[in-house]
């Protein structure tokens, strides 16, 4: 097939990382091409070369045949290259039209001509199905309309390639198949389409081909039918992923009343409703691919996300989940963005250590700056925090120390149930070998764990069970011998 867009050979260097290495990709035109990979994978580097956010160190983009250089994404839209992502780039407070003409208003006579724009921009929107008052604010329309008049805005008439980032993330089942209907139009009618999605079902509906990307590198590319999901899942994972000794025997289970009961909890268009008990001294892995729902699932057990389907119960008691009411019934969790979400960074370690256990007690209760001293010095020297003293900055250390010391928090709070969402991303060998090791410990000392992780060694080593995620919803359950790199990335992948 005759390319419409190519890159060929991109290269991308950032600061310590190496994006993009030799990367080739291209899309017809009256194609679907689905770009896959997890995250770090180099998805974004290469849409932000086609579209314009960045240029590549080395390496060719072209359109058409043609040797192109886009200078900023004004460019690429200039040259027919259109993109929606994710989160709706648009302004809610504008009207419809406003946005659909942002940056080119019709003007007659030197004023703008506001009669054309929303003639264009009910135009623009007929021809995706869509009849809608283009006078009123956008934001009073649903997350799908909103999706919509961002593709029509990316849809001008010289518009021969559209990337769509992640565009079914926030729409329900109905709203989904919309959507693939309208790119199957677009398709037909000659455009290169560049897909990214990580539901899987959807990347085998609508795609005609797929890219696999991994650490910045191509590693498969084919048909649906020569990439099925059995092979995909290990393209993405890696299979340099070497079999680990589990610290637990084969088949040990738990019996007794359960800590943490979970009933259909679910929140829509996040997370499909979902069972999970967890029992005193378990520690239980959740699995799955980058968008899976692995996050969404350990937020809507603590309350960060809040559910609107099912019940949680907490040794027996029925809750209403919310951070407040997980942390005074003993639930501590441990976010996966440790930067954004984990630490304070320019708080002491003692103070970052000491929040989590003030907040609980409430501030009518202070803990003493002995106690806060005392707790501090017990954490950095159980968890090996590597530091001078208590007092530094906990921003000043490394990766690893830091997410030590977001353990430490949630320690000291005297948790009956720890949830870990990503506990070693970001940090090095040896400080991911102690977590590892501490994980371990700490379900052997008694305490309920689960462990959201996308790496499979990890959950391999710690978990007693394994919870499987494919498309925001639970699709299986290991414990046992079945805990392995095999099983679990076949469960990932089954239909």
């Amino acid at each position: 097939m005759t390319a419409r867009i190519e890159i060929v050979a991109a290269a991308k260097t950032y600061p310590g990382v190496r994006a993009l290495d030799d990367v080739d990709f291209h899309v017809a035109a009256g194609e679907v091409h689905a770009l896959l990979g997890e995250n770090g994978a180099g998805k974004s580097t290469l849409i932000k070369i086609m579209t314009g956010a960045a240029t590549a160190d080395a390496g060719e983009l072209r359109l058409d045949g043609r040797p192109m250089r886009f200078a900023s994404p004004a460019d690429a839209r200039a040259a027919g290259v259109g993109a929606v992502y994710q989160e709706v780039n648009l302004v809610p407070t504008l009207t419809v039209t406003e946005n659909l003409a942002l940056g080119r208003l019709p003007r007659r006579f030197g004023l703008v001509d506001w009669r054309a724009a929303r003639v264009q921009a009910r135009l623009r929107l007929r021809k995706l199905g869509v009849e809608i008052d283009v006078e009123r604010p956008l934001g009073v329309y649903s997350i799908a309309i909103q999706q919509l008049v961002a593709i029509a805005r990316a849809l001008d008439e010289d518009t021969s390639v559209l990337v769509l980032d992640e565009p079914t993330a926030s729409l329900d089942a109905a709203e989904t198949a919309r959507l693939l209907d309208i790119v199957r139009e677009l398709k037909g009618q000659g455009l290169a389409i560049v897909f990214i999605s990580h539901f899987l079902d959807q990347v085998y509906a609508i795609a005609d081909r797929l890219t696999v990307l991994r650490n910045g590198r191509r590693v498969g590319v084919g048909t649906p039918q020569e990439i099925p999901p059995a092979k995909l899942v290990p393209l993405m994972l890696g299979r340099e992923l070497e079999a680990v000794e589990r610290a637990r025997a084969a088949g040990q289970t738990h019996t007794g009343e359960p800590i943490l009961v979970a009933q259909g909890l679910g929140k829509t268009r996040v997370m499909a409703p979902f069972d999970l008990t967890l029992h005193p001294g378990e520690a239980v892995g959740l699995s799955g691919l980058l968008g899976a729902g692995r996050t969404e699932s350990a937020k809507l057990i603590f309350g960060a996300l809040r559910a609107d389907s099912g019940s949680l119960k907490i040794a027996g008691e029925k809750i209403n989940p919310s951070p407040r009411a997980s942390l005074a019934r003993g639930i501590a969790f441990c976010p996966e963005d440790r930067k954004a979400e984990g630490i304070f960074a320019e708080l002491s370690i003692r103070e970052n250590i000491a929040i989590a256990l003030q907040s609980k007690r409430g501030w009518l209760k202070a803990l003493s700056r002995a106690e806060q001293d005392r707790l501090a010095s017990e954490m950095i020297e159980a968890l090996g925090i590597a530091t001078p003293d208590a007092e530094k900055p906990v921003g000043q250390l490394s990766g690893g120390n830091q997410q030590k010391a977001v353990l430490a928090r949630a320690l000291v709070s005297d948790p009956r149930v720890l949830i870990l969402d990503e506990p070693t991303r970001g940090i090095d060998v040896g400080a991911h070998a102690e977590i590892v090791a501490l994980i371990r410990r700490l379900a052997g000392q008694g305490l309920a764990v689960l462990v959201a992780s996308s790496e499979l060694e990890e959950l391999i080593a710690v978990s007693d069970r394994v919870a499987v995620l494919r498309d925001r919803a639970f699709v299986g359950e290991l414990s046992g011998a079945d805990i392995n790199q095999q099983t679990i990335m076949r469960t990932i992948a089954a239909p």
